[in-house]
């Protein structure tokens, strides 16, 4: 009697918890929090401030991203490089900087489904400060994980100069 009611504890707790994301509920999150928003459901261009975001979403997949162009590849030095990958392991937390298509991006990957209303806005606040502070304190918020986090930092107007 007693695993069975501990059973129901732990299903009920489940059934609380589990989460039930989908494209509107996003949708809707990203145009309360983007200065403006074009697209559908599914896939979303917004700005916030001067940073440009995409969201994509696979609801038969249950997959979710949310990225942001930083960086052309041609303009990346070795420094910025190697900046960035120590950022992903201390600095930038949930967000991740990626390349693909010539392009260095802020990520954030996360299956769509069991994604919280918080974690989403949480999300697109990382993606932009991981953008914005490339090439700075490469940080997406201001919890850093201890550890060699030494990164040579530019000067924000050498940064401006280059990115995109």
């Amino acid at each position: 009697m007693r695993r069975f009611i501990l059973f129901l504890f732990v299903l009920a707790s489940y059934s609380i918890t589990a989460q039930d994301m989908n494209n509107q509920k996003l949708g809707e999150i990203i145009t309360k929090a983007a200065d403006t928003v074009q697209g559908q459901n599914g896939r979303w261009q917004f700005m916030i401030e001067d940073i440009v975001f995409f969201c994509i979403t696979d609801e038969n997949n249950n997959r979710m991203r949310i990225i942001s162009p930083v960086i052309e590849v041609e303009k990346l030095d070795e420094e910025l490089l190697k900046n960035a990958l120590v950022a992903n392991f201390h600095t930038a937390l949930d967000v991740k900087y990626a390349i693909s298509d010539e392009l260095l991006w802020s990520v954030f990957i996360h299956p769509l489904k069991e994604l919280t209303a918080d974690q989403a806005k949480d999300a697109i606040s990382q993606v932009y400060y991981a953008n914005a502070t490339f090439g700075l304190t490469y940080s997406s918020t201001s919890l850093v994980f201890p550890g060699n986090t030494k990164k040579k930092e530019k000067k924000e107007e050498e940064i401006k100069k280059t990115k995109i």
